[in-house]
This record gives C-alpha cells, sequence and structure tokens, in this order.
C-alpha cells in the first residue's frame, strides 16, 4: 500500500463534486478525491491566474506568457510533485494559516 501525498488542506470527493461544483472554487486549493487518492485538484480563478501571473514573473525567457497544454500541466505537476517527495521532511518545514 502506498501512501499518495495530498497538497491541499481541504478535500472533496468526486461524489460530492458532482452534487454543487461551484462551491468547491475557492481561494486555496481544493483536492478531488476518487476512492481515496487524489483525481486532481480545482482552484478558483483568483489563485489560478495569481500562479500563471507569478510563473510568467519568474519566467528565464523575457517577456513569455506561460500558457500550459494539458500535457505540459501534467509535467510540471509530476516535477513538483518529484521534487517534493525528494525533499527531507526537516527541509520542508510546517504548514501554517
Amino acid at each position: 500500500m502506498s501512501i499518495q501525498p495530498i497538497f491541499a488542506e481541504k478535500t472533496v470527493s468526486v461524489t460530492e463534486l458532482r452534487k454543487q461544483p461551484s462551491q468547491f472554487f475557492l481561494d486555496e486549493p481544493v483536492a478531488v478525491l476518487s476512492n481515496n487518492k487524489t483525481a486532481g485538484y480545482i482552484l478558483g480563478p483568483e489563485l489560478f491566474e495569481q500562479m500563471i501571473r507569478l510563473l510568467e514573473t519568474n519566467s528565464v525567457e523575457q517577456g513569455c506568457q506561460f500558457r500550459p497544454t494539458s500535457a505540459r500541466l501534467k509535467a510540471i505537476a509530476a516535477k513538483g510533485a518529484e521534487l517534493i517527495l525528494a525533499t527531507p521532511l526537516d527541509e520542508l518545514g510546517t504548514f501554517e494559516e
């Protein structure tokens, strides 16, 4: 049995998401679970736009516009998960609000 990290403080099941999807577009990520495994994440528009602006601002190429394809988003998520899992726990610190 492998343990899968969840990169959000709030979660919702696919079943609950289908009932009222708009209530889960928040100002923080919400993990969507299917059979107790992360199926994806929901972001509100403000947070998504902030993420895009941050990526564009920190881009190596000047004037780059970040408009990811589905495949590129998957690659970015996979690389992020790889980096987080490779980081020792003592370097990650704790989550605080």
